[in-house]
């Protein structure tokens, strides 16, 4: 198994994008969220990735060229169009002004429309707790959950990510989807012929299954049954509804590079950690002491925190055959 410094990972994933029609300057920038997400230990959000969204932007589903506009229709509001580009730069665009404004306001937003994958949502929120803040990241994804007591999906799994600063230490993050596991674990089990557990989804006939991909044909079972849906449906009114997004019903796959582009969104919503208490970090370091203290507790994000140190030290063990498919691209 081949293994590559983050440097080596990185160029890797740019230099396939740009050869698939990227502008640069967006490949690098997707590059660096995969390469996070695979040292994080989120391969399903990591170099996996390269190859279906080469695809999607030779098929035109993704603009490989375009560039994320923002406005600021109110004086703590960012609007960005992510012109059906990739998501990550108008994150970037996103993070590169909310924490001036925060810190002028105490609080700012803001809304990506026209958007696509956002991979690891933790990484966003995590940078802004990194400069003081407190940030929510909600994404709405394409369809994968019914509502509950239904059979046609309505919801994605749609993630939601925290982040909170942490003197001395690095951020508590909150990083998870709606569905009881994520989609990329099934489109994991699919590629490699797998079963998958039982409760983890839906033929399309509403069965449980532990076929990858009849799970892929059917629909997700929701984290929290009843209330997942529920916080589904919040997050698909502030990430596409807000902003101006598509629905999940409306958006086309993330995983192929068939349709048109899926238009889904973000909200990021971000405040100053110290501007409604100044002491407000050192009481969440207070509560995370109270948790880490206790035999078998975690915080969220330790163990993603150790294999990210160890990738950066002994690099990442990359498959042989994911690597040639990355090169053949």
């Amino acid at each position: 198994m081949p293994n590559l410094t983050l440097s080596e990972a990185g160029a890797l994933a740019a230099d396939a994008l740009v050869r698939c029609g990227t502008a640069e300057a967006a490949a690098r920038s997707v590059a660096r969220a995969l390469v996070g997400a695979e040292a994080d230990g989120l391969k399903g959000h990591g170099l996996s990735r390269v190859a279906p969204y080469a695809a999607q932007v030779r098929a035109g589903k993704v603009v490989g060229d375009a560039v994320p506009l923002a406005s600021r229709p109110r004086p703590g509001l960012l609007a960005i169009d992510a012109a059906h580009g990739f998501a990550y730069p108008a994150i970037d665009l996103a993070l590169e002004a909310l924490p001036g404004l925060a810190r002028q306001q105490g609080v700012a937003a803001a809304g990506i429309r026209r958007s696509h994958h956002c991979g690891a949502a933790g990484r966003p929120v995590e940078r802004l707790a990194e400069q003081g803040c407190v940030a929510l990241l909600f994404a709405n994804t394409p369809a994968a959950m019914a509502p509950w007591g239904g059979r046609q999906a309505v919801f994605g799994t749609n993630p939601l990510a925290f982040a909170c600063p942490l003197p001395g230490g690095a951020p508590i993050v909150v990083d998870l989807a709606l569905s009881k596991v994520a989609r990329a674990n099934i489109v994991g089990a699919a590629r490699r012929g797998e079963p998958i557990p039982e409760g983890w989804a839906l033929d399309a006939d509403g069965r449980p299954t532990t076929d990858a991909g009849a799970a892929l044909d059917g629909t997700m079972v929701p984290l929290g049954d009843a209330k997942g849906t529920a916080l589904a449906l919040m997050v698909e009114l502030l990430a596409a509804g807000l902003v101006g997004a598509r629905f999940a019903g409306e958006a086309s796959s993330f995983l192929d590079a068939a349709g048109d582009p899926p238009g889904t969104g973000q909200l990021i919503l971000v405040l100053d950690a110290a501007a409604l208490s100044p002491d407000a970090p050192e009481r969440f370091a207070a509560l995370a002491g109270t948790i880490a203290a206790q035999d078998g507790a975690r915080l969220p994000g330790s163990r993603r925190l150790g294999l990210r140190r160890r990738a950066a030290e002994a690099g990442l063990d990359v498959a042989e055959a994911l690597v040639a498919e990355i090169r053949a691209l």
